[in-house]
């Protein structure tokens, strides 16, 4: 049976602003671009995937967040 937890709106906030740090998402995009060239090892493919996969759920996360708070993307 799902529980709800209430939780501080400043944390739901703080969800709503997480983000890759820069330099991860600087890799991320140039492991897709060398991906989209062709140009990946195994490794690179494999981070590739990792890293795709960690950016899909903090956009989930982020989005949830954003809908109990109200509030848009930006």
């Amino acid at each position: 049976m799902p529980a709800t937890i209430e939780a501080p709106a400043s944390w739901i906030e703080s969800i709503g602003d997480f983000r890759l740090p820069p330099e991860t998402d600087r890799q991320l995009q140039s492991l897709m671009d060398r991906n989209t060239e062709g140009l990946l090892q195994p490794a690179e493919k494999e981070e590739l995937s990792a890293l795709a996969a960690l950016s899909e759920e903090i956009s989930l996360l982020r989005a949830q967040a954003l809908q109990l708070l109200g509030k848009r993307p930006a």
